[in-house]
């Protein structure tokens, strides 16, 4: 058994559900993408790929089943009851909910290890690449006026921005903020 394949697969499946919030959508545009920046971030930085896979794959998982509240805490105990049904070591459960529960810029946390830095940057990477799913959320789901859900995308992209703990992560997606910042302005 590929426990990361079972992982993604029990996600996508979830997102594909009719009681997933933000539909499928969230899944192509924002699980694989933030998947994608894991991977090169867990390629130059030293930190334990499985963990970090299977972290990024469940990070927003407590978001798809009961909505965006403390989706860090709702989702860590869902991780923990999927990885030990799929009888994942104790010590590595434990690693990949310390990287869900840490990951929120919206709430202060101290992450220490590198696998939580690399989540929490992974995250914040994916808000760049479908920069129309967040227009989306806050026009249809936050029920915003065009130029309120305009300054909310810049405001949350300043964020992510700011919340990148690597340099290695803002080298890679600053083309794309500046970008941003310059359209949005």
């Amino acid at each position: 058994m590929n426990i990361i394949e079972e992982v993604r697969k029990f996600v996508e499946e979830e997102c594909k559900k009719d009681s997933s919030k933000y539909g499928y959508e969230i899944f192509k545009n924002h699980f694989v993408s933030a998947a994608n920046y894991a991977r090169i971030l867990s390629n130059k930085i030293n930190s334990d790929k499985e963990v970090i896979e299977i972290a990024i794959w469940l990070h927003d998982i407590g978001s798809i089943i009961y909505g965006r509240e403390n989706h860090n805490i709702t989702g860590a105990k869902i991780a923990e009851n999927k990885l030990k049904e799929l009888e994942y070591p104790a010590e590595k459960l434990e690693l990949v909910k310390k990287c869900i529960l840490n990951h929120r810029g919206s709430v202060k946390s101290k992450t220490e290890s590198n696998e939580e830095k690399i989540i929490v940057d992974a995250d914040a990477l994916s808000a760049f690449d479908h920069i129309e799913g967040q227009f989306k959320a806050a026009l249809v789901y936050e029920n915003k006026s065009l130029d309120d859900a305009r300054i909310s995308v810049r405001t949350k992209l300043i964020n992510s921005w700011n919340k990148l703990v690597f340099e290695e992560s803002k080298k890679l997606i600053e083309p794309k903020y500046r970008a941003a910042m310059e359209l949005l302005s």
